[in-house]
């Protein structure tokens, strides 16, 4: 009998011992990223982010701030690889591999139209902090944030070069339509004829953002 007990009690601690050793699942740290839902399952590294327009909605380069005229995009898309996913708080970060733009038509004097809008040097390094949700794309000194501009002229084509203000544009995440929103990202002609406005300003809204290797569940900043 006193050796029934004995295997007993031993039997006990090693189930305590091993639910010690072996977290569940609930107690598992959430990452700055998940799918589905605020604190769902954690976004692994590798995973590919996908978004385009919101519906409805365009992008606009104006050629001011506060005016309206300059190009209207109805659609854009942008691909991203996830590259850190630490636990909340702190801040994730992604690869942007490709940006696209379509459907663009131009409101500036003497232009006639958009043969097509570029992003060059990609991919750009993109981060994501939990704590605020702001969202910042920077390029580097030998791969800055740049677009590349073709017009068609009453006088022929043309080609605008343009590089983001501070090398970064800056958006803002929110989980409550998964959306990131960016407006009037200041960018600054690098080259390019008197055709080209100095400056644009970027603004687009970008939603829903999915997690395409998880079925295109919503991604969520915790």
């Amino acid at each position: 009998m006193r050796n029934l007990r004995t295997l007993a009690v031993a039997a006990l601690v090693g189930v305590l011992t091993a639910a010690v050793a072996t977290p569940a699942h609930a107690d598992d740290p959430v990452d700055v990223l998940t799918a589905g839902s605020v604190a769902g399952p954690n976004i692994a590294v590798g995973d590919v982010i996908t978004a385009a327009l919101n519906a409805g909605t365009t992008t606009t380069f104006h050629t001011t701030a506060t005016g309206t005229s300059g190009i209207t995009c109805t659609a854009s898309t942008f691909t991203a690889t996830v590259t850190a996913n630490p636990p909340s708080p702190d801040t994730a970060t992604e690869s942007l591999s490709a940006q696209t733009f379509g459907g663009c038509t131009a409101s500036i004097l003497g232009v006639t139209g958009v043969n097509g809008i570029t992003v060059n040097n990609l991919p750009y390094v993109t981060s994501v902090v939990s704590a605020t949700g702001v969202v910042t794309v920077a390029g580097t000194a030998t791969a800055p944030i740049q677009t590349t501009i073709v017009l068609r002229t009453i006088l022929g084509t043309v080609t605008c070069v343009y590089r983001a203000a501070g090398n970064a544009i800056t958006g803002q995440a929110d989980n409550a339509d998964n959306s990131i929103t960016f407006t009037n990202q200041t960018f600054a002609k690098s080259s390019g004829p008197g055709t080209c406005a100095a400056n644009g300003f970027f603004s687009a809204q970008y939603s829903p953002i999915q997690d395409s290797t998880q079925a295109g569940a919503g991604v969520f900043v915790n």
